[in-house]
């Protein structure tokens, strides 16, 4: 039998056929964010995935703002966020990457975290993986250890989670699985 908080998620994440662009089916979080039971179903379930020992939680802009200010709240620990060029306002360190339609790039303050730090990073899809893995390589130039990846949604169908494995993350969880894009 299904877990009803996973289904309850799952039930509150709508599909947007041919958005960004054609072919595409965009998996809205917005009813999921709109229902507070429905909030709080993912953060206690990002709770439970998430292991001991760690530090500080980094979100991926924006959406992974959304879900990890809430579960570092819920662990008693920091939040740091994962931004745009040009959104923060001190040095940064800078990963460009590939998406799965275009490139992008990704900054975090040089002294966001400490030598040795152990972050949980958050955000809501992890679809081929590019995104995680620059922000992987992010906090580790800041100084920090990536000790788990959590992410609401996964298409399993792009080859995300092989793309962490193969770039050495260890821990990784999803709440709900799509087989393909």
């Amino acid at each position: 039998m299904a877990d009803p908080r996973v289904a309850r998620i799952q039930s509150l994440i709508r599909n947007i056929p041919d958005f960004p662009e054609q072919g595409i089916q965009f998996k809205d979080i917005t009813p999921l964010l709109a229902s507070a039971q429905g909030l709080r179903d993912t953060i206690e379930e990002m709770l439970e995935c998430t292991p001991e020992g760690i530090d500080v939680v980094a979100g991926i802009e924006s959406r992974g703002f959304v879900f990890g200010a809430p579960l570092a709240i819920a662990l008693g620990v920091g939040f740091v966020p994962i931004r745009k060029p040009g959104k923060l306002p001190a040095a940064v360190y800078e990963q460009a990457f590939d998406l799965e339609y275009g490139h992008s790039a990704l900054n975090i303050h040089t002294d966001a975290l400490k030598p040795g730090q152990h972050v949980a990073l958050v955000d809501d899809l992890l679809a081929t993986g590019g995104t995680m893995v620059a922000a992987k390589k992010l906090i580790e130039q800041a100084g920090g250890v990536l000790s788990h990846v959590q992410v609401v949604i996964e298409l399993a169908g792009l080859g995300g989670p092989a793309k962490l494995k193969a770039a050495g993350v260890t821990s990784y969880g999803t709440i709900v699985s799509y087989p393909d894009k």
